[in-house]
């Protein structure tokens, strides 16, 4: 069995914890590991699963190579696949089966969404391996979640009353979010299962019925597929070949056009995590109705999601609200109203502020850098490189820097020059002149950047050479 998991999504619903640059599979929002990892757990628990690889865009491959990294042969037997541009997730599949079937003809795969919580691994671990025989009876599985209430956020799918093999019923019929009454009664007749977006199929199988319904996209596929080539960790396939295919969803595409599809029941603590009402019914609430996390204080406050990622929040006499502090962004929404986040966000985006794309704290695949201080002709950089990590050689037009390193040794390139500097020792980097940040030690470097001039803008940058093959 082959793991596929779909890291992609831009994080809005989540926002201010979730953004473009590191949307929520990367948070640790259920426990104290990332949504990616406890995903790859998951996956790693089913008996017989050989393989794990991601599906992921370019912003993320570096975040999700580091995830990947900790598990080992299974991750090496799978690689990482770039998708150049979205186009949701019947193409993204596609790919994932295009490369099971050249080393593996018969082999199932596992399709996972990253960015979703099952509480009960071995509930869910069962499932699967009960799944996998109505699988390799050619039949295309998908994980019906039981409802435990009538949800209206969900998709629901109807089932037929016979079972086939492993437990498995013949899906009647995908049906979209309901309103509540109809929710109410899709929970009272019994044959309908929250959809959970999480498949099982023999990779031959799938791209079988996807060019049986959706030709256009598997011809796409197969050309991007056979342009592919290696990336460091990575695989890539053409940008042109691939932004001709068409956005579909593997449940319009193939699932719902498909007389293969059976539903397989799920009872295991699922949930997608997709706003922050889900997030509050998901976790543990105290004995007023309250779910806290970090440095929050409360008096008489009830049914409410409160979060503090560092400074003292503090509500008085308010009821079903969320409120999210992060180092940028205070976030206060009626619970009631969390699904209009995405609105905020799109609000930002049309604005052009950094905040829905980036949080202060920026990840790249030598450490991270975090904004400290701004103004139009200056900011303050705390910058992290890990150990044996090295940035690009690189020069500015428009700025000069000042590097103090706090922390750690930092080798330092200054056009002709090296020089290795420690705690307390600095450095500056004129404008135009050619340098590099390198960390040769066993700690994490701290530097502390100032940079000065008239333009400040990450794009002003001009790479000679990059571990990391960035441009």
């Amino acid at each position: 069995m082959h793991a596929v998991i779909l890291s992609g999504g831009s994080g809005t619903r989540l926002w201010p914890l979730s953004r473009e640059a590191y949307p929520k599979q990367f948070l640790a929002l259920n426990t104290h590991e990332s949504l990616l990892d406890e995903t790859l757990q998951r996956a790693c628990a089913v008996s017989g699963c050989s393989s794990l690889s991601v599906i992921t865009n370019e912003a993320h491959r570096f975040i999700v190579a580091a995830h990947l990294q900790r598990y080992g042969q299974q991750a090496e037997a799978g690689r990482i696949l770039l998708e150049p541009v979205g186009r949701n997730t019947a193409p993204a599949i596609a790919l994932a089966a295009l490369r099971i079937q050249e080393t593996d003809p018969d082999g199932v795969m596992l399709v996972l969404p990253s960015d979703h919580v099952v509480k009960d691994t071995q509930a869910f671990a069962r499932a699967v391996q009960a799944g996998e025989e109505a699988a390799r009876e050619g039949r295309l599985v998908t994980f019906g979640v039981v409802p435990n209430c009538a949800h209206t956020g969900y998709g629901y799918i109807r089932a037929e009353s016979e079972q086939v093999a492993g437990g498995a019923r013949p899906v009647a019929a995908f049906v979209e979010k309901p309103d509540a009454a109809t929710a109410q009664g899709y929970l009272d007749d019994g044959h309908y299962y929250w959809n959970s977006g999480m498949f099982l199929f023999r990779a031959s199988d799938y791209l079988a019925e996807l060019e049986r319904h959706r030709p256009d996209i598997l011809e796409v596929c197969q050309r991007a597929w056979a342009s592919r080539r290696d990336d460091q960790d990575f695989v890539r396939v053409s940008e042109a070949v691939f932004a001709e295919c068409p956005e579909e969803s593997i449940d319009y595409a193939v699932m719902e056009r498909t007389e293969r599809a059976v539903v397989l029941p799920l009872d295991a603590g699922w949930s997608d995590v997709g706003s922050w009402s889900s997030l509050w019914e998901l976790q543990d609430q105290d004995d007023d109705g309250n779910v806290v996390r970090g440095d929050v204080i409360t008096e008489d406050v009830h049914q409410s999601y409160l979060h503090s990622e560092g400074r003292l929040v503090a509500a008085i006499g308010v009821d079903n609200h969320v409120i999210v502090e992060t180092d940028d962004v205070v976030l206060v929404a009626d619970r009631s109203r969390v699904q209009d986040v995405k609105k905020l966000v799109s609000r930002l985006k049309d604005q052009n502020r950094d905040e829905y794309r980036f949080h202060r704290k920026v990840h790249r695949p030598w450490g991270s850098y975090e904004g400290v201080a701004r103004s139009e002709r200056f900011q303050v950089k705390r910058i992290t490189v890990d150990p044996g990590a090295t940035l690009s050689l690189q020069k500015h037009h428009h700025r000069s820097e000042h590097w103090v390193v706090v922390s750690g040794s930092a080798l330092v390139t200054r056009g002709n020059e090296e020089t290795l500097l420690t705690e307390d020792e600095s450095t500056y980097i004129p404008l135009g002149v050619t340098h590099r940040l390198s960390n040769p030690g066993v700690i994490p470097l701290e530097v502390i950047e100032v940079q000065t001039g008239s333009y400040l803008g990450e794009d002003d940058i001009v790479r000679f050479e990059d571990n990391y093959n960035r441009v």
